[in-house]
């Protein structure tokens, strides 16, 4: 075991977390300026494409970090019957999840139920498919729907916050499984599918369109919100939720819902790059 593996350990995940939160909104100018330059500069990121390019405009660290691009900036693939990425990022995983169980790494895997918190929900999905998407700090951090759905129900997942960067998956097994996360379940023309917002470490905090920040607090159980008769229904590449920093977005589909395309780990996607199709396609 590596030292930084050892230490996603050891460290105060929630603690951590708790700072960080506060330390990210604090307005004190040479503070947040300090904070967004590093970011800035250590990742190269565009800020031509942010509706206010000047990074120091913005109040605070997590203004700056949940930045709204312009509208030109993202372009959903023009076949509107087409799965799209949710989120700027890396292909971390894809493919199909075998009676139940999902591949996170070479050595390591987890199963539906285990990320759903529920064996039930996670009957569907038994050998439907899945993507998992890593944003890193560079990117962009507002998630988007993959395709249209009515939201039916979210289940926040207690759990650790070990870091997402891909040193962690491939050494920490069942990794997404056992973070902090939020599960949004949808049902789209073809049939269910989960959006799942995972935390990570010195991230942890997730905000909805329809609920405004959900995470924190965090949960010591699993606690479950009926959209049941709300009719709150999201157009495919239309906004659905934000990480306060960056983590993992990872998607499921039952058998049959979806034909993802040849997808390949670190393949770089960008919001609205299409994924795959519906099979009748």
């Amino acid at each position: 075991m590596t030292f930084n593996v050892l230490l996603q350990y050891i460290l105060p995940h929630r603690a951590l977390s708790r700072v960080v939160y506060w330390a990210t909104r604090w307005t004190f100018a040479p503070w947040k300026n300090f904070l967004i330059s590093q970011i800035v500069q250590r990742y190269q990121v565009n800020m031509a494409e942010a509706t206010q390019p000047d990074a120091l405009a913005y109040q605070h660290f997590n203004a700056f970090f949940t930045r709204k691009l312009r509208p030109d900036a993202r372009r959903a693939d023009t076949d509107p019957s087409t799965l799209i990425s949710p989120a700027d990022g890396k292909i971390s995983q894809s493919g199909p999840i075998v009676d139940g169980r999902i591949f996170q790494a070479k050595g390591q895997e987890y199963t539906a139920a285990e990320l759903l918190g529920d064996e039930a929900a996670a009957a569907p999905y038994r050998n439907g498919r899945f993507v998992t998407v890593y944003l890193s700090p560079r990117d962009y951090h507002r998630v988007h729907m993959p395709l249209t759905g009515t939201l039916k129900e979210t289940v926040h997942v207690p759990g650790r916050i070990f870091s997402v960067a891909p040193f962690a998956v491939e050494a920490i097994p069942r990794l997404f499984a056992r973070n902090e996360r939020l599960v949004c379940h949808f049902e789209g023309e073809h049939g269910p599918f989960v959006v799942v917002m995972v935390g990570a470490i010195l991230v942890s905090s997730v905000a909805t369109v329809w609920d405004g920040l959900v995470i924190p607090p965090y949960a010591s159980s699993i606690r479950r919100k009926s959209f049941a008769g709300q009719n709150i229904t999201l157009e495919r590449f239309a906004e659905m939720a934000r990480f306060n920093m960056g983590s993992t977005v990872i998607m499921l589909w039952p058998e049959g819902v979806a034909e993802l395309d040849a997808l390949q780990p670190q393949q770089a996607v960008k919001v609205g790059q299409r994924l795959g199709q519906p099979p009748s396609h």
